[in-house]
């Protein structure tokens, strides 16, 4: 029942809906979104996706409204109400001194005959036929027609202010989504030691070095270029072939050409180029190309990214 309350939602996006996008898109101050019960707890999360998407917005209970939160309301913003009767005493009473305010009023409303349809400059027009629940009484149909409703304001301004996916990375810099957005690959592999011999260090010197900096790896350097890999792997599988290994060096087991990763690149970026080539380390060189690290899987597992 809920699903087909959202399919007919499509029949009621009118010019109503375009003028509140372009009222909401030219305002300079916020949006106040209103509302009594559980249309309150829709107010809330609508909220919360319009500042999380750029669009500065605040919420304001309508009972709290008519006891003093009616101060909230600057000059320049925009109010939106929402109700699924538009006739709530709490709606009733705060109306009139709303538009006293002058200040636009948006209503997604179920009733687009009750008070606060008559008395909004936009109606976006939320009408359920019925509630899902059993009794045809508790919000159900119609809380989420409102949430969608939201949404759809929510991606629309989204798309009309340009809002990229680096926006959304200043607005979120201590979540997952955020970390995926903005760390970078230099963010994280200067915590790690810098594992490297030259092309003709002795085996021994190579085995201290990927033992003594602990990841597993080391960087075959020449004139700051890395022109070779010795893993951990690499060791074993030259002990099996060579027990006596007193005589080689680092070129003669060395992996050429090994993959490398910029320091300006995002580290999602290194997590997928690890993924695809099954491996879990990268070299980390700057724009010249020259060897500045090691960055590991064990890194971008514990930022959460992974």
């Amino acid at each position: 029942m809920e699903a087909d309350a959202l399919l007919n939602l499509q029949q009621y996006v009118d010019e109503d809906f375009v003028r509140s996008l372009e009222v909401i898109l030219n305002s300079k101050g916020r949006v106040i979104v209103t509302g009594i019960g559980k249309s309150a707890i829709i107010a809330q999360k609508i909220v919360a996706t319009f500042n999380s998407t750029g669009t500065p917005a605040v919420y304001m209970h309508a009972a709290d409204a008519i006891h003093g939160d009616l101060g909230i309301i600057q000059p320049d913003d925009v109010v939106i109400c929402i109700s699924k009767s538009g006739n709530t005493p709490e709606i009733s009473v705060l109306i009139p001194f709303l538009k006293q305010s002058a200040t636009p009023l948006i209503a997604i409303v179920g009733n687009t005959q009750s008070f606060l349809a008559n008395e909004a400059d936009y109606v976006l027009n939320c009408t359920v036929v019925k509630e899902a629940c059993p009794n045809n009484l508790a919000p159900t149909c119609s809380s989420t027609a409102q949430l969608a409703i939201g949404d759809a304001l929510a991606s629309c301004l989204i798309e009309l202010r340009g809002f990229s996916s680096s926006d959304f990375a200043k607005f979120h810099p201590g979540g997952i989504l955020g970390k995926r957005l903005y760390l970078k690959v230099a963010d994280l592999y200067k915590y790690n030691d810098v594992p490297q011999v030259g092309p003709e260090a002795p085996m021994q010197k190579v085995i201290l070095e990927i033992s003594g900096k602990c990841l597993g790896v080391t960087a075959v350097i020449v004139d700051k270029k890395v022109v070779g890999a010795i893993t951990d792997g690499d060791l074993r599988r030259m002990l099996e072939r060579n027990p006596d290994y007193s005589e080689l060096k680092a070129q003669d087991v060395m992996t050429v050409n090994p993959k490398t990763i910029n320091a300006n690149v995002l580290a999602i970026e290194a997590l997928n180029l690890m993924k695809q080539k099954n491996i879990t380390n990268l070299f980390v060189v700057n724009d010249d190309n020259e060897y500045l690290g090691v960055i590991h899987i064990h890194d971008l597992i514990r930022e959460g990214i992974f």
